[in-house]
C-alpha cells in the first residue's frame, strides 16, 4: 500500500476552502433547478393553458430533467477525466442554467419538458465533477465532512426554490419561479477564477510541468507527483491514462462487487430523493394541507437534509461511512413510513426532517464514498457512471408518485413504497466492502488518504 511521502497534508486550507466554495455554489444552483419543479408542480397541475395535466403527465415532467441527468452524469463525468474537471464543471453550469430560460418561456408542456431534459445534461454533470474536485483537495480525515458541507448547497438550493415559490407563485406565477434558475450564470466568471484544474487530471495525462506550476500557485508544499498520480504498473506508468483504463477499474476484480452494490444503493437513494422532492408538496396537499403548508414541508425536508448532510459527513469520518449509511437509511425509512398517519403538524415536520436526512443526506455521503473509494484516475468516471445508473431510480421516483395518483390510490401508498425503497438501500450498503478486495491494486485510500489509521476505517 502506497503512502504519503510526507505525513503532513500538503494542500493549504485556503485552497481547500476555495474549491469547496466554488463547488458549493455550483451545487446550490443545481439544487434550485432540481427542487423548483416540486415547488411549482401544484401550480402546473392547475395551469389552465396546459391542462388539466394528468398525474402521469406531471410525473413525466418531473422525469425529463432526470433523463438528461442520466446521460450528463455518465458523459460529463467521463469527459472530465479526459479533458479536464474545471472545464466540465463550468460547461455544466452554463448548460443547466441557460436552459431554464427556455423552460420558463415554454409555450407547451412538450417544449417545457425538452428544455428540462437539456438542462438535465448539465445538472447530471455537476455532481461527479464537484465530488471529484472536493475529494481531491480535501484532507483525508475531513473528506466526508467537506463533501457533506459542499453538498449542503443541493438541499439549500431546494430550500431557496421553495422560498422563491412562496414569494412569487401567488403574484407572478410559475414561469418567474423557473426563470430565476438562470441567474447563477452571472457567477460563472467567479467560478472560473476560483476553481483550479485537477492535479490528478494533469498528472494522469503526463502534464508534469503544468501540474508543478499549478501546485506552486496553490501553495501545495511539498508537491510530489507520485502522491497525485494513480497507482499503476511499471510498464504503464509513463503513459497517459485512457478512458478504457478509467472505466475498466470499475469492473476489475477489486472493484466489481463494490460497483454493483454502490449502483444499487444509489439507485434506491435517488428514488427517495427525487420521488419525495417532486411529490412531497402535492402529497401533503392531498393529505389536507394548503399550498403554503405543503411548500413548508418541502422547506423542512431540504433544510434538514442540508444540516444532516454536514453532520452525517462528520459522523462518517469518525465512525465509518458504512455504519452511518445503513443506520440513517433505516431511520429515514421509518420517518417516511410514519408520515402516513394523521399526526400533529409539528410531529410531521419531525418525520419529514428525518425523511430528508435519510434520503438526501445519506445519498450525498454515499456519493462521496464512491468518489473516494476508486483510484484517482477513475474517480469522476466511477462517480458519473454510478450516478447515471442511479438516475434510472431518479426517473422512477416522480413516475411512482404519478402512478399512485393516476390509480387513485390513497396517498399513504407513497410513503409505504418509499419506506420499502429506503430499506433496500440500507441492505445494499451493507454488502459494500469497507475496502476493495486485495488484488495488488490498493484503493485510493491507500495513497494520499493513508495519513492516519482513521482514514482507512471505512
Amino acid at each position: 500500500m502506497a503512502t504519503l511521502t510526507s505525513t503532513k497534508w500538503p494542500v493549504p486550507q485556503r485552497t481547500t476552502n476555495k474549491v469547496l466554495f466554488a463547488c458549493w455554489l455550483a451545487i446550490l444552483a443545481e439544487g434550485y433547478d432540481v427542487g423548483v419543479l416540486g415547488a411549482v408542480l401544484p401550480a402546473l397541475a392547475e395551469y389552465k393553458e396546459w391542462g388539466p395535466l394528468t398525474p402521469l403527465q406531471l410525473g413525466g415532467l418531473g422525469s425529463y430533467a432526470l433523463v438528461g441527468m442520466l446521460v450528463g452524469a455518465m458523459t460529463i463525468g467521463t469527459l472530465s477525466d479526459r479533458i479536464g474537471r474545471k472545464k466540465m464543471l463550468l460547461a455544466s453550469v452554463v448548460i443547466f442554467t441557460l436552459t431554464q430560460l427556455g423552460a420558463a418561456f415554454a409555450p407547451t408542456p412538450e417544449v417545457f419538458g425538452l428544455f428540462r431534459l437539456l438542462g438535465g445534461l448539465g445538472m447530471g454533470g455537476i455532481i461527479p465533477v464537484a465530488a471529484a474536485l472536493t475529494i481531491e483537495y480535501s484532507a483525508p480525515k475531513r473528506r466526508s465532512f467537506n463533501y457533506g458541507l459542499m453538498y449542503s448547497g443541493y438541499s439549500l438550493g431546494i430550500l431557496v426554490a421553495a422560498l422563491v415559490a412562496l414569494a412569487l407563485l401567488p403574484t407572478l406565477g410559475w414561469r418567474w419561479v423557473i426563470g430565476m434558475a438562470a441567474l447563477p450564470v452571472l457567477f460563472l466568471p467567479v467560478l472560473a477564477w476560483i476553481v483550479p484544474e485537477s492535479l490528478e487530471y494533469l498528472t494522469s495525462k503526463g502534464r508534469r510541468a503544468e501540474a508543478a506550476a499549478l501546485a506552486d500557485k496553490l501553495g501545495i508544499v511539498p508537491f510530489v507527483e507520485g502522491d497525485w498520480a494513480p497507482a499503476r504498473s511499471t510498464d504503464t506508468a509513463d503513459r497517459p491514462v485512457g478512458w478504457k483504463e478509467s472505466f475498466g477499474a470499475l469492473f476489475s476484480r477489486s472493484y466489481v462487487r463494490p460497483t454493483v452494490f454502490f449502483w444499487i444503493s444509489l439507485f434506491c437513494g435517488m428514488v427517495l430523493v427525487y420521488g419525495l422532492n417532486t411529490w412531497l408538496p402535492a402529497i401533503m396537499k392531498k393529505a389536507g394541507y394548503d399550498l403554503g403548508s405543503s411548500l413548508t414541508f418541502l422547506m423542512v425536508f431540504s433544510l434538514a437534509s442540508a444540516v444532516g448532510g454536514i453532520l452525517l459527513g462528520r459522523a462518517a469520518d469518525i465512525r465509518g461511512k458504512k455504519l452511518v449509511l445503513v443506520v440513517f437509511y433505516l431511520l429515514g425509512g421509518v420517518g417516511i413510513l410514519l408520515l402516513m398517519f394523521p399526526n400533529n403538524i409539528l410531529v410531521n415536520y419531525v418525520f419529514v426532517a428525518l425523511a430528508g436526512v435519510g434520503s438526501i443526506s445519506t445519498s450525498l455521503v454515499l456519493t462521496g464514498w464512491v468518489a473516494e473509494y476508486y483510484p484517482a484516475h477513475a474517480r469522476a468516471t466511477a462517480t458519473g457512471w454510478a450516478l447515471s445508473f442511479a438516475r434510472i431510480g431518479a426517473i422512477s421516483g416522480p413516475l411512482i408518485g404519478g402512478w399512485i395518483a393516476s390509480m387513485a390510490l390513497p396517498f399513504q401508498w407513497n410513503f409505504m413504497l418509499f419506506a420499502v425503497v429506503a430499506l433496500a438501500a440500507a441492505v445494499a450498503v451493507a454488502f459494500i466492502p469497507r475496502v476493495p478486495a486485495a488484488s495488488g491494486a490498493a484503493p485510493e485510500a491507500g495513497r494520499r488518504v493513508a495519513v492516519s489509521s482513521t482514514t482507512t476505517s471505512n
